[in-house]
């Protein structure tokens, strides 16, 4: 299992910022065609799948198959797909070096969305072998009621890095958070939320295929069998 995506600090993440940048760039000069193959519940058809370069990525880096989440820390389904679908998924087809795991920022919920976007980004260049557990726990604080309440603001994301990583330097993640770097890789995510006309979170993505129902996870098995054939 590996982390990918701000491992080396310095001219080396801006290197792969600019490159990622320049690649779904030229992805979008493509039109996307968002032609379902049958009726209103059918999985849609992209021209080209999510580019995970600058992306955190878990799992092994030759598997055939890309599962992307677009997905919101405020998002009150992004954590109940994570509790219901996504440990199934990963035993069956992450764990197993099938396929890679990503995570794209959506920032549909305003400031709070963005705390969250500028966190999960500084943990991964700060500690990319805690970011999972990280991102883990930073849904599993979201209130089970009334999530639309202020909860997601810089002390909870400080609070729950701390769980993470005991030994944290709470002032290297907030000055982090809080440069031109983490940022523009937040940017990053909204040209891909852009790109691929995400209108809902968690929108799921298995290689260039769009999941209608994300919590259906037939589906999602269907789309990936078809696609390590």
């Amino acid at each position: 299992m590996s982390t990918k995506k701000g491992a080396k600090a310095g001219g080396s993440r801006y290197f792969v910022l600019y490159t990622a940048i320049i690649i779904v760039v030229a992805v979008a000069l493509f039109v996307i065609n968002q032609q379902s193959k049958g009726g209103d519940n059918e999985n849609v058809s992209m021209d080209s799948a999510p580019s995970t370069v600058a992306q955190p990525v878990m799992g092994d880096a030759s598997a055939k198959v890309s599962i992307v989440e677009f997905g919101d820390y405020k998002c009150p389904s992004c954590k109940l797909w994570g509790e219901t679908v996504w440990p199934q998924l990963k035993a069956d087809y992450v764990d197993t070096g099938k396929a890679t795991f990503s995570y794209i920022n959506v920032l549909f919920h305003g400031e709070e969305s963005v705390t969250g976007a500028l966190a999960s980004e500084s943990m991964l260049k700060l500690h990319p072998d805690q970011f999972w557990d990280f991102h883990k726990k930073l849904f599993d604080e979201q209130p089970d009621n009334d999530h639309d309440s202020l909860w997601l603001t810089e002390e909870k994301v400080l609070e729950v890095a701390k769980a993470a990583v005991p030994d944290l330097d709470a002032e290297q993640l907030k000055t982090t958070m809080n440069t031109e770097e983490a940022s523009k890789l937040v940017g990053l995510d909204e040209i891909l939320v852009n790109q691929f006309n995400i209108k809902g979170t968690p929108t799921i993505m298995i290689n260039e295929v769009q999941i209608t129902n994300p919590f259906d996870y037939k589906a999602i098995q269907a789309a990936i069998e078809q696609a390590l054939k």
